[in-house]
């Protein structure tokens, strides 16, 4: 069992060496091929690369979205949408075609 859990750690170990690797050398390959020619600014190395990769993941928060939060959002939404009378749903509609042009607009109502 123990040997099973090492071997999955080296594994796991390799994976993110190998995708660091890559990732590293694809952001020095576009900065390289783009930035010179496009800016006037300077070639960059392996780790500069590397760098920047990290500097990206602190400001932006990572290099995957938070889906967690948007179905969070979107399932109170529908909560909310499912507690609504077909009153207080059609003010909502004439509200938001009001903010945001034909948004909710049904195919069958005449434009104006």
């Amino acid at each position: 069992m123990k040997r099973n859990w090492m071997l999955r750690g080296m594994k796991v170990a390799l994976f993110v060496t190998t995708g660091t690797a890559v990732f590293g050398f694809m952001v020095m390959s576009l900065w390289n091929c783009l930035m010179p020619t496009l800016f006037g600014w300077r070639l960059i190395s392996f780790w500069q690369a590397l760098g920047l990769l990290l500097l990206s993941k602190i400001l932006f928060g990572g290099f995957r979205g938070r889906p967690v939060q948007h179905l969070h959002w979107r399932r109170r939404m529908m909560e909310r949408w499912e507690q609504m009378t077909p009153e207080e749903r059609e003010k909502f509609r004439a509200g938001m075609r009001g903010r945001c042009g034909q948004f909710g607009s049904r195919a069958t109502e005449p434009k104006a």
